[in-house]
């Protein structure tokens, strides 16, 4: 061997066994074997038992690791004499491993022990505990590295003054956002209504809350403008479901009593549930302002879908329009439209008679089943009683259970017949379209409707009350027989599917409702038993 080669090589070895025992000085402190054991111990049993919270786990040992990496380079300028470089790489591993433990500290409080507890911190409050931690990690540091805190405290009030003045909006943004975690007045899910802006919250944050419009808007509401405004939480009342009250609105003339606008609305409203409207408490209706020429009416439904809030005061408006229609009861027209009609006798019956010669050519009343032993006076008489009643999607006609004023032929649409049971389970009848008639059964015998009749789509009626046919049975009354012939069949007809009736039940049911309904047409009508055909 050279005598100058181990030297040399002794030599360029120094470096590295510096830097190897620089590294087992540091690897060798106290408080980074503590820590390092109080990070990898608890982390290992949260990836195993906290399988949720892997995402935080990992981004506490990255910090751990960045510090790792630091302070094994900080060998390196130790190894070369440089103490600052040295110093400064090993307070930003310390810096990273503390906030490494600090992390995974909030991870086992918050997300681990809390959850055996009642209490449900808000997220602002533990970014505040981990900032804290933060800070202290950094004093500790300080301290260690023997920086005097009170010395810094007085020499940084002036820079701190400066630095609180020129970030005020911000600080005020955090303050803000940390009052309304700890008072829990407002929440991720909440419908707000703040000034003009109205939608869901999203999100709250430390600068400001994210509110979700129905335009598919986000609109962002700094927290220190949140804090100084009056905040309208959209249905929320204290052990009651989430729903608001929503306001419809509709003019109708002075000359229609204000109280018959009310019944035939609130009854068109109630009948039958509307989408997206609550059913307790029920709709109502309200006079709400006398106008120039115009009562003003509202409509009011709670609202149980806050998203569908236009579509569904636009069900509720298509539900007003065709009950004031049904009642023959107008929109009011502006005070400025005027009408100019000339009115003499001759010109008013000829409006009569083109108006009965439309309603016989659209009804074809001869070839209603319930018509065609009727002549045509006779059924030109009813034509004069008819009254148009037109109907929406899903409106009810008929209600079971209920008492009897018209008799209803269909003339546009078509509606479905059912009944309930005893069980509360609804059976279909029928479907009926335009030519086909109902209600005529309670109409003619005084009974109770004995099903429920619902639109299945836009419809239009006419209807008939029943003064019309006691005109035309006190003139013939021989017509009680074939009517009661007709009604004993269709009240068949319910009864076998209500009770699931054989061929031979029904025929036997047959003979004796038949019978039955011409008893009740002449007790109704006052039909003397010797001027009509009794049945046998």
């Amino acid at each position: 061997m050279n005598t100058w080669t181990l030297p040399a090589v002794l030599l360029d070895a120094n470096p590295l066994i510096d830097f190897w025992r620089n590294f087992q000085l540091v690897a060798r402190n106290d408080s980074f074997l503590e820590i390092s054991i109080g990070i990898l111990v608890p982390a290992a049993l949260l990836g195993l038992l906290a399988r949720r919270q892997r995402q935080h786990v990992r981004t506490a040992l990255i910090l751990y690791a960045l510090g790792i990496i630091l302070m094994t380079i900080s060998a390196i300028p130790a190894a070369l004499d440089m103490p600052n470089a040295t110093k400064a790489l090993q307070s930003a591993g310390f810096f990273l491993v503390g906030c490494g433990f600090v992390k995974l500290a909030s991870i086992i409080i918050f997300d681990v022990v809390l959850r055996f507890t009642p209490l449900a911190p808000p997220q602002v409050l533990r970014d505040l505990m981990v900032a804290a931690g933060y800070f202290g990690v950094g004093l500790w540091l300080l301290a260690h590295y023997g920086l005097s805190l009170s010395g810094l405290v007085a020499t940084s009030a002036v820079m701190s003054g400066v630095i609180v003045f020129s970030l005020q909006d911000s600080l005020s943004n955090i303050l803000g956002g940390l009052v309304l975690q700890i008072d829990d007045s407002l929440h991720v899910g909440d419908w707000v209504k703040i000034d003009q802006t109205s939608g869901k919250v999203k999100e709250i944050t430390w600068r400001h809350v994210a509110i979700e419009s129905r335009n598919w808007d986000t609109i962002i509401i700094p927290n220190s403008v949140l804090i100084k405004s009056q905040v309208l939480i959209q249905g929320q009342r204290a052990g009651q479901p989430l729903q608001t009250r929503r306001w419809v609105w509709f003019n109708v003339d002075f000359r229609v009593p204000p109280p018959e606008v009310i019944r035939v609305v609130t009854d068109a409203l109630v009948r039958e549930p509307i989408e997206g409207a609550a059913a307790d408490p029920p709709p109502n209706v309200v006079l709400m302002e006398f106008k120039e020429s115009y009562c003003a009416y509202a409509a009011r439904y709670w609202l149980t879908d806050l998203v569908r809030d236009d579509p569904t005061d636009s069900l509720v408006r298509s539900r007003v329009y065709f009950a004031l229609e049904r009642a023959g009861i107008p929109l009011s027209v502006p005070a400025v439209t005027a009408f100019v009609e000339s009115h003499d006798e001759e010109r008013a019956r000829q409006h009569h008679e083109r108006d009965i010669a439309q309603r016989l050519s659209a009804l074809d009343l001869a070839r209603v089943e319930l018509f065609r032993e009727m002549n045509d006076s006779e059924r030109r008489l009813l034509a004069e009683r008819l009254r148009y009643a037109p109907y929406m999607k899903g409106e009810l006609m008929i209600r079971q259970g209920e008492e009897a004023h018209w008799l209803y032929i269909l003339t546009q649409g078509s509606a479905e017949i059912y009944v309930s049971t005893d069980s509360d389970v609804r059976k279909n009848i029928a479907t009926v379209h335009a030519g086909d008639f109902f209600g005529e059964m309670s109409l003619l015998t005084g009974e109770l409707r004995s099903a429920s009749v619902r639109a299945l789509e836009d419809s239009v009626c006419y209807r008939l009350e029943r003064a019309a046919f006691e005109d035309i049975l006190h003139g013939r009354p021989e017509i009680a027989n074939y009517l009661s012939e007709l009604l004993a069949r269709r009240k068949v007809e319910i009864e076998a599917i209500r009770q699931d009736l054989d061929a031979q039940a029904r025929a036997a049911m047959l003979k004796g409702q038949q019978k039955s309904m011409f008893d009740k047409i002449q007790k109704l009508f006052g039909i003397s038993s010797s001027t009509a055909k009794v049945v046998q």
